[in-house]
């Protein structure tokens, strides 16, 4: 019986850290922020001058979830991974994802190749998006 017990033990203890290995949660703080709208004619207008910002960002694949800590929390779940994508300028990773009200977006980090690997952190809506520049921590 105690050989059993301790079989089912190990298995449990085995389970646990397969999962913890495959899931991972990534840092970054930011150092800068943008926004795009599209005006009332539907057209994409300017980006905002940079503003100086210095927030965290945590990626947490095990949750499937983005959370940007601004002064009001911006929490993304993700629904799906889509694949990566690599030009001869950028590496991208997308994911579609709900915000915490539910609208439908796609967050994308993106490394600039040639601009010595500058991260940025882009989140699209239908009639907005906001970049971060980000880094890892």
């Amino acid at each position: 019986m105690t050989k059993i017990k301790c079989f089912y033990i190990s298995l449990l203890f085995l389970g646990i850290g397969i999962q913890q290995s495959y899931s991972q949660t990534y840092k970054f703080r930011t150092s800068g922020v943008s926004v795009l709208e599209k005006n009332e004619n539907g057209k994409w207008g300017k980006w905002s001058d940079l503003s100086l910002v210095n927030i965290m960002v945590s990626l947490d694949t095990d949750k499937n979830r983005l959370v940007v800590y601004s002064r009001n929390i911006q929490l993304y779940q993700i629904v799906v991974y889509q694949p990566e994508s690599e030009s001869e300028n950028d590496l991208v990773y997308s994911f579609t994802c709900k915000d915490n009200v539910g609208i439908d977006c796609t967050v994308s980090i993106i490394t600039r190749k040639k601009q010595q690997n500058r991260k940025q952190l882009y989140i699209t809506y239908s009639d907005h998006v906001i970049v971060y520049n980000i880094f890892s921590m």
